[in-house]
């Protein structure tokens, strides 16, 4: 017998955190892990639409990451969860680093602002990058509260962004799509 998506635990606005505790679905460690979720769905979507095969393989490490925070997240700190949970690493954000330094040295210097666009594929990745920059806030805004969280999920956060706005440049570039610099009105 296949087991059924639905429980309706949720139904009354409550949800279970790993290790069994109830919290609202409206909890700032619940905002998190959701937006981390949507965050990885839209690298996957940035993946399907790239050609480059390294790229891609980066993405889905990324993707990954990105369950392993989600698992952290989900979690009552109070709790040993019952089963073996993934740790982030430092090695995780060395990666990002160098992968931003690669796509850096074939890029041109930045003379002014980029807005997004010139290919769906860079506009898509500027939309993951917004939405792991609110990711980062959700889980700095959890620190400020006295919410647990591992400073290393900050840290990876924040260097996925920067990785990702690269990565919109170096998308644009394999694709010959222009770069539309921004020109403020004066």
């Amino acid at each position: 017998m296949a087991l059924k998506i639905y429980t309706k635990t949720g139904d009354q606005g409550k949800t279970s955190l790993i290790g069994g505790t109830k919290v609202p679905k409206s909890h700032i460690r619940i905002e998190a892990y959701g937006t981390v979720d949507e965050l990885n769905s839209y690298i996957g979507l940035v993946g399907d639409l790239l050609a480059d095969d390294h790229s891609r393989k980066i993405l889905k490490e990324i993707q990954d990451r990105l369950f392993t925070i989600g698992s952290s997240l989900a979690c009552d700190p109070e709790k040993e969860p019952l089963m073996k949970m993934p740790d982030l690493k430092e090695e995780d954000i060395t990666l990002l680093e160098q992968e931003i330094d690669k796509m850096n040295g074939v890029l041109p210097p930045m003379k002014s602002f980029i807005l997004p666009g010139g290919h769906v594929a860079v506009s898509t990745t500027h939309v993951a990058r917004c939405i792991c920059r609110r990711a980062e806030r959700s889980c700095v805004n959890m620190q400020q509260q006295d919410v647990f969280v591992d400073p290393l999920v900050i840290k990876y956060l924040n260097r996925l962004s920067d990785h990702l706005f690269v990565l919109s440049r170096y998308i644009g570039h394999l694709l010959n799509a222009p770069e539309i610099a921004w020109k403020p009105r004066v």
